[in-house]
């Protein structure tokens, strides 16, 4: 008798081992596919042409928001191809990127989703399909760590400038000179001795994530 009770109580704890051990790999996975749903809940709220930003957590984002004065340092536009959203971002090289990959390579998770006020009227399928066009051709264009206003390279605020210039005759945000920023902090100062040497392009144009972020022509659609 001593032996069944013995046996019973050792088949009931290693029992509640696997079904502990069930319910927490369980849970994770139930996490990984609601973070996953919750990714896909936000495409029914975008469109093609939105723009998105938040806080990369590359090596140069501090001095960006130093130099700057803004928490946004990455920015792309929304694409949908099927049912499943992707940023068109220059990153190095210039890419598409899952939706939810972008989201979470930034600081926290968070970001913010703006649209072009008249996009209903402008944005065209003809427009949107001469925007794709115009991407694909700087697909694959490395990172352009001197921010220089030419198509050789890329980075992601010039990536979007150009394309609504030259697909909607839009420009999104006020070019500026590279001397125009705040270049004075030690962090920024290291990148530009970096970069440039004593050779620093105080007048080469400049189009920045923020000046994007806040042009009088877009309107938040989704903050997170």
């Amino acid at each position: 008798m001593k032996k069944s009770i013995f046996a019973i109580i050792i088949i009931s704890v290693i029992f509640l081992i696997i079904f502990t051990t069930y319910s927490i790999s369980n849970k994770s996975g139930l996490d990984f596919w609601n973070e996953r749903e919750s990714y896909s809940s936000i495409g029914d709220e975008l469109k093609d042409g939105d723009l998105i930003f938040h806080t990369s957590l590359s090596t140069q984002s501090e001095a960006i928001q130093l130099a700057t004065k803004s928490a946004y340092t990455h920015c792309g536009i929304l694409f949908k191809e099927g049912n499943t959203f992707y940023v068109f971002e220059a990153v190095g090289p210039v890419k598409r990127t899952l939706l939810s990959d972008w989201i979470a390579s930034g600081k926290n998770g968070k970001y913010v989703v703006k649209r072009l006020k008249s996009a209903d009227q402008v944005l065209t399928p003809e427009v949107l399909s001469k925007m794709m066009e115009i991407g694909r051709g700087f697909n694959g264009k490395a990172y352009d760590k001197a921010f220089e206003w030419s198509d050789d390279k890329m980075y992601c605020s010039e990536l979007i400038w150009k394309i609504y210039e030259r697909a909607a005759g839009i420009e999104l945000g006020q070019l500026e000179k590279l001397g125009d920023f705040d270049l004075t902090s030690s962090t920024v100062q290291q990148i530009i001795r970096n970069r440039y040497g004593n050779n620093i392009p105080l007048n080469e144009s400049v189009i920045s994530p923020v000046a994007v972020f806040e042009s009088d022509k877009l309107v938040t659609i989704l903050e997170n």
